[in-house]
């Protein structure tokens, strides 16, 4: 059995999600793997989450082909089991590459084939706002984990902890 706490915090994945470019089932999927204490396999995620096992299916799909979760085995276990990397930093990283990857470029080139054929100046400006906002998430899905808390001011520093500053 769960705890309220994870409960809270599939159904705020799952929430979220979409707003990310994952579907729901991706969402609690994620949530479910992230919070688990031992990396679940398919049917243990059917069962606590109540979906349906394609939709368990296709959203495990779908958050690898982010790069969210992996897959680990277990001696004398035949079943894939599931991964998320610990660090909600590095869930950010990849969070970032992926819409960059996915939204930003797409978009980009989409711009410039209409500056080519247009030769609109708005455009050309338009094209630039958006090769700047994704060369700085570009720049942002490079860092490590650390340098990306760090370079947001996030808790960067051992165990997660903020680093106190010292009064002058």
């Amino acid at each position: 059995m769960q705890s309220a706490g994870q409960d809270a915090l599939e159904a705020l994945f799952s929430d979220i999600a979409p707003k990310l470019g994952l579907t729901r089932p991706a969402g609690l999927c994620f949530a479910a793997i992230w919070c688990a204490d031992a990396p679940p396999c398919a049917d243990e995620l059917v069962t606590a989450l109540g979906l349906s096992r394609s939709n368990v299916s296709t959203a495990l799909k779908e958050l690898r082909a982010w790069g969210l979760v992996g897959r680990a085995r277990v001696s004398g276990d035949r079943r894939d089991r599931f991964t998320a990397a610990p660090d909600p930093w590095a869930v950010a990283r990849q969070l970032l590459a992926e819409r960059t990857r996915r939204d930003l470029a797409p978009t980009l080139d989409r711009l410039y084939a209409i500056e080519a054929e247009t030769g609109d100046a708005r455009v050309a400006g338009l094209c630039e706002v958006v090769e700047g906002f994704s060369s700085f998430l570009g720049g942002l899905a490079r860092l490590d984990p650390a340098d990306l808390a760090e370079h947001l001011g996030g808790a960067g520093g051992e165990n997660g902890k903020k680093k106190k500053k010292k009064k002058a």
